[in-house]
């Protein structure tokens, strides 16, 4: 149930953020819902579904936007898997570490896209891509500190008890 709930909400934030989020710009910044959606979703529940929400997100924010395909899902898979890594070493702080991971997540998927961009279809004309990517990153751990803490809360909560497995 996880998971389709994870790809289901996938969908909706990826339709979100091609028709809504364009709106939500604050000077130069767009927030990247899908991103701190599932760096949120790997940090607090399970891995499998934030890899869920970057393939199935990315999936169909390149079939319905104007990237090339696959190249939304390979940067949000690579930031998941960042974010798995970190939250498994790190457990003290489980409601400031999403928003760091968000931050940083966001500027490396920001750059690798760029990147990806340009090496499938021709550079991109942008004199400073770091600077392009903060503001970005900035308005994504704003979300981030708002809903991360949230949803540990309601995981914490009503989420399923870990239990050993035998």
């Amino acid at each position: 149930m996880s998971l389709t709930l994870a790809a289901v909400g996938a969908v909706l934030a990826a339709l979100l953020e091609l028709t809504i989020v364009p709106y939500l710009r604050v000077g130069g910044a767009q927030p990247d819902l899908l991103l701190v959606f599932a760096v949120i979703w790997t940090m607090v529940v399970s891995f499998e579904g934030g890899l869920a929400w970057a393939f199935v997100g990315g999936l169909t924010t390149d079939l319905l936007g104007s990237s090339p395909i696959g190249v939304t899902s390979f940067s949000l898979l690579l930031s998941v898997g960042a974010a798995g890594l970190i939250g498994r070493f790190v457990t003290r702080a489980r409601y400031v570490v999403p928003i760091a991971v968000v931050f940083l997540s966001s500027i490396a998927t920001s750059l690798l896209a760029h990147v990806l961009y340009a090496a499938l279809r021709g550079p991109v004309p942008v004199p400073d891509p770091f600077g392009l990517a903060v503001p970005g990153a900035l308005y994504d751990m704003v979300i981030a500190a708002v809903l991360g803490p949230l949803a540990v809360g309601f995981h914490a909560r009503y989420g399923e008890p870990e239990r050993i497995d035998w």
